[in-house]
């Protein structure tokens, strides 16, 4: 696949990467807050996390083919980290609408300027590690979604019985597995968001399931037309939106429009009512997204990340991340402490997260860093938004 996005002589598609980059990671609160969001945090290293993905995509897609939708407190951020990105495709959404405006809105500004594009939905705040392969599915899900109307999802081996993900029940081995490189591609059946515990764990021991990355691929024309028929509501705005692109209307059409649309995930608009017409005829694929991934989803799966070790040796380990300071540890546990520049003595405690800013203080146990996104709307009931 040629980087330019377009093939070389036309013989590969061309692709656009649309990075989905609104949220405003509560679950990493305090650290994270909506003009500062995990998104443009380097919570790993010295690159931010949004910077990572764009690292990542460049072996597949050049710098001039990729998209960013997020909002008007993180644009200039984003700009600033991203300078390779033409401007005009950092795009500000006017309201928070979930994912399924947000990849309608690319997908009918891309079928308008280039119908046969491919686009790729990537979140802009996971981790990969194998940066190598997933430059090998990716071109192999472009491949594969540039052939008629199909939709390609990736899919992260299930390796435990997580309630906090969706998942992908694959089903038969499809044909297309031949041209693709000895990647599998399996069809899907359906989709299931967050299950409780004990169907989850039937999922994993079933062998048949998937976590949903969140990571798509599709042709711009085959994502208008799924929006089309399942969301036609939305259709109707999109089409409006998409017609005053490029005009000196457009920022008043797209401010008055966008916020019109349903509030709802590209999950439930499309793929899951896409999937109920069985998986012959519903033409969803699922790749296997084995290179290494972590949304990184809450405290706890940083402290996971960062550690780089098995489970058994996770529960001893203490990570105390960015400090230069001497910090001790007596008969302490498991441990998260983000506190930079400070030394920092742990004695006698086990599984916390600790985290200070210059103005806020989290503790919580490793176990409920999932629920610190909850502090975040108790702040913003208390009127609080100074420190959201």
């Amino acid at each position: 696949m040629s980087k330019a996005g377009s093939g070389a002589g036309g013989t590969e598609p061309r692709f656009a990467p649309v990075i989905l980059a609104g949220g405003s990671g509560t679950r990493f609160w305090p650290r994270s807050r909506r003009a500062h969001a995990k998104q443009v945090l380097a919570l790993d290293g010295e690159r931010t996390m949004i910077q990572q993905t764009v690292d990542r995509l460049l072996p597949v897609a050049s710098a001039e083919s990729v998209w960013v939708i997020t909002n008007d407190l993180l644009r200039e951020e984003i700009a600033h980290q991203l300078p390779e990105i033409p401007g005009e495709q950092i795009v500000c959404e006017p309201a928070a609408r979930n994912t399924a405006p947000a990849c309608a809105l690319a997908a009918f500004l891309l079928e308008k300027k280039a119908p046969g594009t491919v686009i790729g939905v990537f979140p802009s705040d996971h981790v990969v590690e194998d940066r190598k392969r997933f430059a090998e599915v990716v071109r192999a899900g472009v491949r594969l979604a540039a052939t008629g109307e199909k939709i390609v999802v990736l899919g992260v081996p299930a390796t435990k019985a997580e309630t906090g993900y969706g998942y992908i029940e694959r089903g038969a081995e499809a044909k297309e597995a031949t041209a693709l490189a000895g990647i599998p591609v399996r069809r899907v059946k359906r989709f299931t968001e967050k299950p409780h515990k004990a169907l989850a764990e039937s999922f994993v021991a079933s062998g048949n399931y998937a976590w949903n990355s969140g990571m798509f691929l599709w042709s711009a024309r085959t994502l208008v037309c799924a929006i089309q028929e399942h969301a036609p509501a939305m259709a109707v705005l999109m089409e409006r939106i998409a017609a005053a692109y490029g005009t000196p209307a457009f920022e008043r059409v797209f401010g008055e429009l966008y916020p019109q649309c349903e509030s709802i995930s590209i999950d439930y608009a499309v793929l899951e009512p896409r999937s109920a017409k069985g998986q012959e005829a519903s033409e969803i694929y699922c790749l296997p997204a084995d290179f290494c991934w972590n949304d990184l989803g809450c405290w706890s799966a940083l402290h996971e990340h960062v550690a780089h070790c098995g489970p058994e040796d996770l529960a001893k380990k203490n990570i105390f991340d960015k400090t230069n300071q001497p910090c001790v540890d007596i008969d302490a546990h498991g441990n998260y402490v983000f506190a930079p520049g400070k030394a920092v003595a742990l004695v006698g405690v086990n599984d916390l997260v600790v985290v200070e800013t210059d103005d806020a203080l989290l503790i919580t146990t490793r176990e409920r860093s999932q629920d610190v996104g909850k502090v975040v709307a108790e702040l913003k009931q208390a009127g609080r938004e100074d420190l959201v």
